[in-house]
């Protein structure tokens, strides 16, 4: 890193070394404006005297040698009049013209004539060029007021305006303008940041502090196209601390890194173990789908087989019935035959029917009781003492057949 602020001059230097200058400056030094040694003078005039002394001694000699000298030292003359007014603005720079020593305006790239000896070019400025500045700030104060060692600020500028560049400041001057520029508007960026986060301000945005540059450099025809803080390098003291901090950091992290790793490591087997569980799960899934098909096919074959023996007892139901209903029709056409025989033979039965009756009637008759008169002697009805001896006789009478009724009193 650079430990020294960029120099910006201006250099006085023919003009077969301005290119060289404004591209490589001189020495370490940026050199954004060359002044170019003016290489016309009078001393064509000599020739032009010359060539009147020579144009006299033909006119009183009537030499014809004496006339070829005069033109001969005339076209030199003019010759090195026109050498000397060729002005070549090389491409990416702009001359400066004066006359008498007033600005008069610019002269864009390529040839020019200045025939005139009081016309000539002030400054060669190099206008398309963006020309890096470094700045190392060194004792900028934080917000805690600890002086940092060091910021280096970079940016890029180009002279829009070469007259009012060359007019108002001139590149020396500039250099110390933009320099105390770039110092206030670094330690007022470091004066808002805190020493901790000191190193935020690499790569951070400055934007508003290349803004404010570009208001404070613009009356001199300058703009800022780009700046930057590549370094910010702290106290040494504070940067064992942050050193430490940075050791602390790191342990920490790779303390935060093993213990992910073993998180991680955990979730992994625990991922391992859940997949593993899916998969028994799926094979118990898949054995209990198996079963449910085999139960199925086993309530299947016992139904089709129940359905056969339902079908089997059907069958023999429908056979003993039909063979049932085949005997019974079989009866009935029996019975019709024998109702048709009864109805045939129905004398014989009428005579077997009175002969059953007469003899229904003997027995009747014979067995039928005899009627059995009881009187008492009073006559007044039945006493309790009559009564009891009646109830003890009559089973008697009736189941040995007559006898010799007893004789009422």
């Amino acid at each position: 890193m650079s430990r020294e602020f960029s120099k910006i001059k201006e250099s006085l230097a023919a003009w077969s070394e301005i290119r060289q200058l404004l591209r490589g400056g001189e020495q370490g030094q940026l050199v954004p404006v060359v002044i170019p040694k003016d290489r016309r003078g009078f001393a064509w005039m000599t020739l032009v005297f010359l060539a009147l002394y020579f144009a006299l001694m033909a006119v009183f000699t009537g030499e014809l040698l004496a006339v070829l000298a005069a033109i001969a030292v005339l076209l030199i003359a003019l010759i090195s009049v026109w050498r000397r007014a060729i002005i070549e603005i090389e491409e990416g720079t702009t001359g400066v013209r004066s006359r008498w020593g007033a600005i008069t305006g610019v002269l864009p790239p390529g040839r020019h004539y200045l025939w005139l000896p009081w016309d000539k070019v002030d400054a060669v400025v190099d206008t398309s060029t963006e020309i890096p500045y470094s700045a190392p700030i060194s004792a900028c104060p934080t917000a805690e007021n600890v002086p940092l060692k060091s910021i280096e600020f970079f940016l890029k500028f180009r002279i829009v305006d070469p007259v009012a560049f060359v007019r108002t400041i001139g590149a020396g001057n500039f250099d110390l303008v933009l320099s105390s520029a770039v110092q206030d508007a670094i330690r007022q960026r470091s004066r808002r940041v805190n020493t901790e986060r000191a190193y935020d301000l690499r790569g951070s945005d400055v934007g508003d502090m290349q803004e404010a540059l570009n208001r404070q450099l613009g009356r001199y025809g300058v703009r800022v196209t780009g700046a930057n803080i590549p370094d910010v390098q702290l106290p040494d003291q504070y940067q064992q601390h942050l050193a430490t901090r940075e050791k602390v950091a790191k342990e920490l992290s790779a303390y935060e890194r093993e213990w992910e790793l073993t998180r991680k490591r955990r979730i992994d087997t625990l991922l391992m173990e859940i997949e593993r569980s899916k998969k028994t799960r799926d094979a118990r899934v898949v054995e209990v789908k198996a079963a449910h098909n085999t139960a199925r096919k086993d309530v299947a074959r016992m139904l089709e087989e129940q359905e056969t023996e339902a079908q089997r007892v059907r069958w023999e139901i429908e056979a003993r019935g039909r063979a049932e209903l085949t005997a019974a029709e079989n009866e009935a056409k029996a019975l019709r035959r024998l109702a048709d025989s009864y109805r045939d033979n129905r004398a014989v039965l009428q005579y077997e029917l009175a002969r059953r009756r007469l003899d229904v009637g003997a027995k009747l008759a014979e067995n039928a009781p005899q009627p059995l008169v009881v009187r008492t002697a009073s006559g007044q009805g039945d006493s309790a003492l009559s009564t009891l001896l009646l109830a003890q006789l009559l089973p008697r009478i009736a189941g040995n057949g007559p006898a010799n009724p007893p004789v009422g009193q």
